[in-house]
């Protein structure tokens, strides 16, 4: 009996790329395969020259549909199957392959804020909520809205095979965040990239819709990060590496916000839990700085950092390339 597949890629659209997805009919006893796309139409070939390929880089099965259908993570490619311009995957790959046997480890925590009739989900008709304070990690129908979405789309990812470490209410009102990992830097992207699949599918039943959006509301409001947990062997060995890759991070700082997502100048304003974004820093235990050393690696001297500064909406490949390749290429001298 034929199964479904539906294929997951990233699309050309900029500054922030978005997810498109369709769905394939496969013959039993068959692997989903090589499948062309109308490029012209997601930013990604001109309409000349439209047809661009979608490569399977990883099949789970579907949460949704169940049966044997599966979900397809795809990544782009021209006709002679070199990487298309919006192929981002080549870059966490190149460093996973240069780098792996440091054995880089990332864990991302993904925020990001239901909306629902035009407005941030929970919040009232024409005015606003209470101020921050009782929302994060909340309890209670005062506090919390959209739960329902969120256990969904918990479970649909574990049933997925992803590896989601945990999810909770965050500081705005109607603002969630899920995390995911410790996996390598290719498949941290692969994975988070599917879990954003899911968490728009599962929302679209609820009538509800989940934005990245790094600032979704201004003023006195938190915005939405993907803070990076990131180690390596020798930082879940000793104290020494963790200072020089928190010392590594900070040479290239400039250039790492400028790949942390659109609209990040929004967010790091040194205010909410943020440290400015033309400005680098690092502590024990402090969510104001740019990159955070957690309190249980200092108290240990070995372990993971914490970088504070991706957006939301920031490519996790993106993200895991860059800090690979500098904090790898400094631990390696």
């Amino acid at each position: 009996m034929p199964y479904r597949a539906e294929y997951i890629w990233i699309d050309g659209r900029k500054p922030t790329a978005l997810l498109r997805s369709k769905t394939k009919g496969v013959p039993d006893g068959q692997e989903p395969a090589l499948w062309v796309f109308d490029g012209s139409s997601t930013g990604q070939a001109p309409g000349d020259e439209s047809d661009c390929m979608l490569r399977p880089v990883k099949v789970v099965p579907d949460p949704i549909r169940g049966n044997s259908d599966v979900l397809v993570m795809c990544e782009v490619l021209n006709t002679d199957m070199t990487p298309r311009e919006s192929n981002t995957r080549v870059l966490a790959a190149a460093a996973e392959e240069k780098y792996g046997d440091q054995e880089p480890w990332f864990g991302l925590e993904q925020e990001y804020t239901f909306f629902k009739d035009g407005r941030p989900h929970g919040w009232p008709i024409g005015g606003f909520p209470a101020p921050q304070g009782g929302y994060y990690c909340g309890i209670g129908a005062d506090e919390i809205w959209g739960r329902d979405v969120v256990e969904d789309h918990t479970w649909a990812c574990m049933e997925a095979g992803l590896a989601i470490s945990g999810t909770n209410a965050e500081v705005m009102i109607g603002q969630w965040e899920f995390q995911i990992g410790p996996v390598g830097p290719v498949e941290v992207g692969d994975q988070l990239w599917l879990a954003r699949w899911l968490l728009y599918r599962i929302a679209e039943d609820y009538d509800i819709s989940a934005t990245l959006d790094p600032k979704p509301v201004k003023g006195d409001w938190n915005g939405a990060g993907m803070h990076t947990n990131f180690s390596t062997r020798a930082m879940r060995e000793g104290w020494d590496p963790i200072i020089a890759a928190c010392e590594a991070l900070g040479e290239r700082a400039q250039e790492h916000v400028k790949h942390y997502g659109a609209g990040i100048e929004r967010r790091l304003t040194g205010l909410h839990e943020t440290a400015p974004w033309s400005e680098y820093s690092y502590g024990v235990s402090n969510r104001g700085a740019s990159v955070r050393i957690p309190w249980q690696v200092n108290l240990e001297q070995k372990g993971y950092i914490e970088d504070r500064r991706p957006n939301a909406n920031a490519d996790p490949y993106v993200v895991a390339a860059m800090m690979t390749e500098t904090i790898c290429s400094k631990l390696a001298e």
